[in-house]
């Protein structure tokens, strides 16, 4: 039962604490991160060669870290105790539930006393969308998408890597996630060089996603969200995204997706949910069921470690 404590510890730790303000870990790794890019990238390396420095890039910044956790914890497991509160500690670090819900609160509740430019300018702080072309549903739609999907994210996979592998396992996907979101994008300064990160972190989020879309069906509309995940999941541009947001969208019975403008350039993006015509408005209250949904998925996966972790000690 070690691991159900330090997921419990983490989530209270979360709950009370939320996100740590100052001096949080992954600020300096981002730095570290930063610096490693700048050094090996460069606009003029060629497919293979871009390919080849973002993976050396890769391995110098996240194996000798995950290295270190794992002597850490190799050393921890002699006093339990002791051992409980580091990994908690550290799985607080790694998740951000209660920041996620405070982003999703600071958006739903301008939305809901009609202060649209309070909206938009909320929306923005974690959409990539352009925010000030926006009405009401399309900042609800943005904030409910970004709801459902860093939920899978930002909790449950780190979740996932640390029941599987301990403290080393929410390392590696918590680093490697990082790198992602700082390398991962499709232009011309990383198209090459953040190839390498952007397919580790599909690999380490495959199984977690398609957990995650369980989960949000189970708590959700089940029959609807089942079918929207096997008829849509396939059709996002992720294939870790595309399952959480459509088997959420079908668990909240809303439709989401559809067109989006970024950067200046309109997107057509596949719906996801049921047909517009047989659900409920997409607005202010669908975010707050959005983190209603994530709370429930929480104590599921919470009440199933249990419950697999007491059956685990019976049968051995």
């Amino acid at each position: 039962m070690t691991i159900l404590i330090c997921v419990l510890l983490a989530f209270t730790l979360d709950f009370l604490l939320g996100e740590a303000k100052r001096f949080h870990p992954l600020v300096g790794f981002g730095n570290l991160a930063l610096a490693m890019e700048k050094r090996l990238n460069s606009d003029s390396l060629t497919k293979w060669r871009g390919r080849l420095s973002g993976l050396l890039a890769w391995c110098l910044v996240v194996i000798p870290l995950c290295l270190i956790f794992f002597l850490l914890e190799t050393y921890l497991k002699a006093y339990t105790e002791i051992y409980v509160v580091v990994a908690g500690v550290i799985l607080y670090v790694a998740i951000g539930w209660q920041s996620l819900l405070q982003h999703a609160m600071n958006i739903a509740r301008p939305l809901q006393k009609n202060d649209m430019n309070g909206a938009r300018m909320a929306v923005s702080m974690i959409v990539s969308r352009d925010a000030q072309s926006l009405d009401e549903e399309g900042i609800a739609k943005a904030a409910t998408e970004s709801v459902l999907e860093n939920g899978a994210d930002a909790i449950f996979s780190a979740v996932f890597w640390f029941v599987l592998a301990g403290i080393p396992g929410v390392v590696l996907y918590r680093l490697s996630n990082t790198l992602d979101a700082m390398w991962g994008y499709k232009n011309k300064r990383f198209l090459h060089f953040g190839w390498c990160a952007a397919r580790v972190d599909d690999v380490l989020n495959f199984i977690p996603a398609r957990l995650t879309a369980l989960s949000y069906a189970l708590v959700g509309h089940t029959k609807i969200a089942l079918q929207c995940w096997r008829q849509q999941g396939m059709n996002w541009k992720s294939p870790n995204a595309g399952p959480v947001m459509a088997a959420g969208a079908g668990a909240l019975n809303v439709t989401l997706g559809g067109a989006a403008r970024y950067h200046s350039q309109l997107q057509h993006r596949p719906g996801l949910g049921p047909e517009k015509s047989q659900t409920q408005q997409v607005s202010a209250n669908s975010i707050v069921q959005a983190c209603a949904l994530v709370n429930r998925a929480i104590m599921l996966w919470v009440f199933s470690l249990a419950v697999s972790l007491l059956a685990w000690e019976l049968i051995i």
